[in-house]
């Protein structure tokens, strides 16, 4: 699902923090990524990355969004 998003090694993605559950889904032709850990402290960037790195054994780092919902991750 995530290898048509994928361009140039980039990923783009809107979370969705505080959710009931953590799940990655297709809306609209976009990805958007529910996370249950808060916006605080960094809590839901870790998150993406270890989601990543456990269901699709992708290392990421965030290339820009630290600070928004809207997020580019870079495959490393």
């Amino acid at each position: 699902m995530i290898n048509k998003h994928i361009k140039n090694s980039l990923l783009r993605i809107k979370v969705i923090p505080n959710a009931s559950r953590t799940e990655l889904k297709e809306v609209n032709g976009s990805l958007k990524l529910y996370l249950q850990a808060v916006p605080e402290k960094g809590k839901a960037n870790q998150a993406v990355i270890k989601f990543f790195k456990k269901e699709y054994n992708l290392k990421v780092e965030i290339k820009s969004g630290s600070k928004s919902r809207d997020k580019v991750l870079r495959m490393i």
